[in-house]
């Protein structure tokens, strides 16, 4: 959020709100949401109607979680304090968000280069006669289903939709800060409207991670269940995707602000915050696009 300039006496030493009724009421969507994705993909049909209904409560209750974070900022409550404290939160958030990527990337790695080679090796010869150490098992009960419970699949290569996805993100970097300049000098309709440019970038990106998913499941048999590599895929990918989904809100949210006009050249973390959240979501997706897709 923006802050408030603490010169002007407006602002408090150090503004804290008062006790909140939304972090519990986001906690409740989520568990819907959880609940609901966890049943769906153990074959329980019930669990797409909650888990909706968590995505439905969970919106709804950050859409007034942020506009009761944007009126106190906007009446001045928030000081340059206020704003360090922004900018560390959102500083450990990213790093938080590092970590969490770190886990998958490394458990990928942890597959690649010692789980699937020490269960081909001589070792393991008598417990996996059948066993053949290669990556990725395209075809059943040539890795890490010798009794064939893995249905045969084709892998997903870099050519075209990834490598179209890597433009498109790439773009909306150079885009975002573009109306980042543009805001610091003040071009305030230039800004606007690279952010809506932004935006777009981000929701085709969806659009054609949603088109891939379809095409992986319908035409080449590769699902969540298709043995280590179908499930790093998915959760590497699918993990990115919600995080170009949460970033894309964030910056219709900022945009909306930009032209209600919360933001100044100087006092606008608000656009800073997301703007750094959606250059991480970049940088995640070019380790992916490299470790997934081309090796």
């Amino acid at each position: 959020m923006a802050a408030a300039t603490s010169g002007q006496g407006a602002a408090p030493y150090y503004f804290v709100p008062a006790p909140s009724r939304f972090p519990v009421l986001v906690a409740v969507g989520m568990f819907f949401l959880i609940l609901g994705a966890g049943q769906w993909i153990n074959g329980h049909e019930w669990g797409k109607y909650s888990l909706l209904l968590g995505v439905a409560w969970w919106l709804f209750v950050l859409q007034q979680w942020f506009r009761a974070a944007i009126a106190e900022n906007e009446s001045g409550l928030y000081s340059d304090r206020v704003d360090t404290s922004f900018r560390w939160s959102m500083s450990w958030f990213i790093f938080s968000e590092v970590m969490f990527f770190g886990a998958f990337f490394g458990a990928l790695f942890w597959l690649r280069v010692h789980s699937v080679p020490n269960l081909g090796s001589i070792e393991n010869a008598l417990l996996w006669p059948d066993f053949k150490a290669i990556w990725p098992s395209v075809q059943a009960g040539i890795t890490a289903s010798p009794a064939g419970i893995v249905e045969p699949f084709a892998t997903m290569g870099p050519w075209p939709l990834p490598t179209i996805n890597t433009a498109l993100l790439l773009s909306s970097g150079v885009t975002i800060t573009i109306a980042h300049h543009a805001l610091l000098a003040n071009q305030r309709a230039r800004c606007i409207a690279y952010m809506w440019l932004t935006v777009l970038l981000g929701a085709s990106f969806l659009g054609l991670q949603i088109y891939e998913y379809t095409h992986a499941y319908t035409e080449l048999n590769l699902r969540l269940d298709s043995g280590a590599y179908g499930t790093t895929f998915f959760m590497l990918t699918g993990f990115h995707g919600f995080h170009v989904l949460v970033g894309t809100l964030m910056l219709i949210f900022i945009t909306l602000r930009l032209q209600k006009g919360h933001f100044t050249p100087q006092r606008h973390f608000g656009f800073e915050g997301a703007a750094w959240y959606w250059h991480f979501v970049d940088v995640v997706w070019l380790g992916l696009y490299i470790v997934v897709y081309w090796l």
